[in-house]
């Protein structure tokens, strides 16, 4: 028997628990909840050819909305690779009274409808805001609706790896005579670091896609908090569906790189530590 055909051979082979049926199934499931739509999606964003999915994405409404979308993104994931991670570590390394409510709380916005989201915040900082803060139809309003609905992946990425952190290795550092300060960059932050990237990264994911929670807070004006989901919202309304196809198109590979990017950091920190033992 030839090399090539043994190697299609093991390339073809099954191995596992659950067998053909099994991953014959998961594999159905996943083309029918994901890749049948997302092709239909992205045959309809090329129903004018090449040229008009290249019009649609770079018309200047659909560039000021993905411009928007992505600089809010950015500030998002920020915010919440330093919240999240304040929020993460005083949770595991304090107790406090009401901390297990607290620490339930941080799933909310994943339960959450999004549009309540937006709600509860134009309660808040909307015109009629009890505080004095308005930040209705303000990209500081898509900030922290963003922020909110994407607080607990930081979170919950980084709450697995401190509570298995070695504290002896602090405590050795410390009695050396290390700092707060210097046993954290020394010490916390590497072995925290791939878990925050991690979680920054599904927060800018999520932001990019998000609609609900900004709906009623940003305001949607044009060129200044129009995001991208309300932009293909528009489009949709004013009957031009492949527009709204292409931005959308778009926006999932915006997304689907950056997963790409995790997935990828991650495999090679696996690999690093599995190394390293």
């Amino acid at each position: 028997m030839s090399t090539t055909s043994t190697r299609r051979r093991n390339w073809l082979a099954v191995t596992g628990t659950v067998g053909p049926l099994g991953i014959g199934i998961a594999a159905l499931w996943l083309s029918v909840i994901v890749l049948l739509p997302l092709a239909a999606l992205t045959v309809t964003s090329f129903e004018d050819g090449v040229s008009g999915f290249w019009d649609a994405v770079t018309a200047p409404g659909a560039l000021a909305s993905l411009r928007v979308t992505i600089i809010v993104s950015v500030i998002v994931a920020l915010i919440n690779v330093v919240m999240g991670t304040m929020i993460a570590w005083v949770l595991v390394r304090d107790e406090f009274p009401g901390k297990r409510i607290i620490n339930a709380l941080i799933d909310l916005p994943f339960a959450l409808p999004t549009i309540v989201a937006s709600i509860v915040l134009l309660s808040l900082y909307g015109p009629q805001s009890p505080i004095d803060v308005h930040l209705n139809a303000t990209q500081p309003g898509l900030i922290v609706a963003l922020a909110f609905v994407t607080l607990p992946f930081v979170v919950r990425s980084v709450q697995p790896v401190l509570i298995e952190a070695d504290r002896e290795v602090e405590e050795a550092a410390a009695s050396l005579g290390a700092d707060n300060w210097t046993i954290f960059r020394r010490v916390v932050l590497p072995t925290l670091a791939p878990a925050v990237i991690g979680g920054a990264g599904l927060a800018f994911a999520r932001a990019i896609g998000e609609y609900g929670s900004v709906v009623l807070i940003g305001g949607n004006i044009p060129r200044e908090t129009q995001v991208a989901s309300q932009y293909i919202q528009q489009q949709i309304e004013i009957d031009r569906p492949v527009s709204a196809a292409a931005v959308s198109v778009a926006l999932l590979a915006i997304a689907f790189a950056t997963l790409f990017v995790l997935r990828v950091f991650a495999a090679r920190n696996q690999r690093r530590e599995e190394q390293a033992q």
